[in-house]
């Protein structure tokens, strides 16, 4: 049985058009949350707006919007007033461009979500528009109204159905010339860039997200866990990080470390194997595999 719907509506093509259905794909609605307590009396506490002059409480009933002009002057709109900026939504998803599926720099990808037929009588004609899409190789754009404001979706074939990945406004995405502004423009040559190049190579594989843990949640669970059975907490100190002074050598130990654990499949350039030292086994680290067992924590949203 599919989820609750998160927005009902039309996909449009042309003249053909199906009722659709949009669905979170991504959910944080599993991670452990917190409460704030009062350490006193053990109850929840609840949070108030506070009028930063008076200091005195205020109700929901008095509180308005406001945009700042200038230091401590604003504009106050009623939720009426907002409410008549919202643009109207006829509710369709109208293809406006198709495109190739990676003609997008993925810096513009905001959320995504499964879009999927609404009724049966809309499969046919939905699937029609998805089959048509696979054999071209291509994704579509499209604009609606979603969530109160209106947003441009790239939509593409996704197994029996298809996602729909919202995307950032350009105003939305900063410029990276202030990030990148102190990195000076380097060029690398030579046995430094066939060493790092040898490294990326050897550490070559696939995409697996069941391979990645969430360590921070599953040490949460652990924690809480060992709460309730009264164990000790071991509060660890963070190990100060070490600085590597010498590029070279740390990229020539490098290859000859993965060239040792790799075995005779893959072996470094001839030029690095002179030069390096003798190929030593990688040590073994901690697996990260899920801890979780019965008995954790069970997991659930704030209230």
């Amino acid at each position: 049985m599919a989820p609750r719907a998160n927005w009902k509506g039309y996909l449009k093509l042309a003249e053909l058009t199906c009722t659709v259905s949009l669905y979170t794909a991504v959910s944080t609605s599993e991670r452990i949350v917190f409460h704030t307590l009062n350490r006193e009396t053990g109850h929840r506490v609840r949070r108030q707006f506070i009028d930063e002059e008076t200091g005195k409480p205020v109700e929901s009933n008095d509180q308005v919007k406001g945009y700042e002009t200038a230091k401590g002057e604003y504009v106050t709109l009623e939720p009426e007033e907002i409410a008549s900026a919202l643009p109207e939504s006829d509710k369709t998803l109208a293809f406006e461009a198709f495109l190739e599926c990676d003609a997008i720099d993925d810096l513009y990808f905001d959320r995504p979500y499964y879009l999927g037929p609404s009724d049966e009588v809309s499969e046919k004609a939905f699937a029609v528009i998805r089959e048509g899409m696979r054999e071209k190789k291509v994704a579509g754009l499209a604009r609606t109204v979603l969530f109160r404001r209106l947003r441009t979706l790239l939509i593409r074939p996704y197994g029996t159905g298809m996602i729909a990945t919202t995307l950032n406004f350009d105003y939305e995405i900063r410029s990276p010339q202030e990030a990148f502004a102190d990195i000076s423009d380097r060029k690398i040559k030579g046995e430094m860039l066939d060493l790092a190049k040898h490294i990326i190579d050897t550490k070559r594989g696939k995409f697996d997200p069941s391979q990645f843990e969430d360590r921070y949640e599953t040490a949460l669970a652990e924690l809480v866990r060992a709460k309730l059975e009264g164990k000790p907490i071991e509060v660890r100190k963070p190990e100060p990080a070490s600085n590597v002074v010498d590029l070279m050598e740390a990229l020539r130990k490098s290859a000859g470390a993965l060239a040792g654990s790799a075995g005779k499949t893959q072996s470094p350039p001839s030029k690095v194997r002179q030069r390096s030292e003798k190929p030593r086994k990688a040590s073994r680290t901690p697996s990260g595999r899920s801890r979780s067992s019965p008995g954790a924590p069970h997991r659930r949203k704030a209230g």
